[in-house]
């Protein structure tokens, strides 16, 4: 993601809004250039790596997607084992998949499974990650299902877990991908998308 994605990332933001109940995406010119910049800042502090997300055939940005929660864990010979820290550089040990939203004409395409195959394929390939995490407010039929369908494992609601979209307390539900699991994934991802 970069500065000047903000036009193209309004145009697919305000195609339509039905299905954004759930999902902070913006609306107007100012808010999306705070959501740039915002995304920016944190990809600065290493906290989060932010993309936009292109849909080739139709040759424009059609929605965003970031790397969260980056954590590298530290080990120790003893307890208590070293926790989690910032990566600062490194490759982190788990990541979480997130902030995803998809301009409506994009929603049901491949462009979804195409864009989590690349992340997936970065983070466990590359960086080696253990585990992959990806959530969605329980509320949001849709967004769970689309992340069921590129092969994650439902863990459970987290109840009251943060403030929702639209001002009521947001009920969390997780979904993982786990390296023992990434080979399985990425062959039946592939295999789609190739049909």
């Amino acid at each position: 993601m970069a500065t000047d994605h903000a036009a193209a990332l309004l145009e697919a933001a305000t195609e339509s809004r039905e299905t954004y109940a759930f999902t902070h995406v913006p609306s107007t010119q100012e808010e999306m250039r705070q959501y740039v910049d915002s995304a920016l800042e944190d990809h600065r502090a290493e906290v989060a790596v932010p993309f936009v997300i292109r849909d080739d055939r139709a040759d424009r940005i059609v929605g965003s997607s970031r790397y969260l929660d980056l954590e590298c864990w530290t080990w120790s010979p003893t307890w208590p084992f070293g926790g989690s820290t910032r990566c600062e550089g490194a490759p982190p040990t788990v990541v979480e998949i997130g902030s995803t939203w998809l301009a409506p004409s994009a929603q049901g395409t491949r462009v979804n499974a195409a864009a989590k195959l690349l992340l997936l394929s970065q983070a466990f390939d590359t960086w080696k990650v253990l585990r992959v995490t990806l959530k969605t407010d329980a509320r949001n039929a849709r967004s769970r299902a689309a992340i069921e369908r590129i092969g994650a494992t439902f863990e459970g609601v987290r109840r009251a877990q943060s403030p929702a979209v639209d001002g009521t307390v947001r009920d969390t539900a997780y979904f993982s991908i786990v390296s023992e699991e990434w080979p399985a994934v990425q062959a039946m991802l592939t295999e789609r998308l190739a049909g």
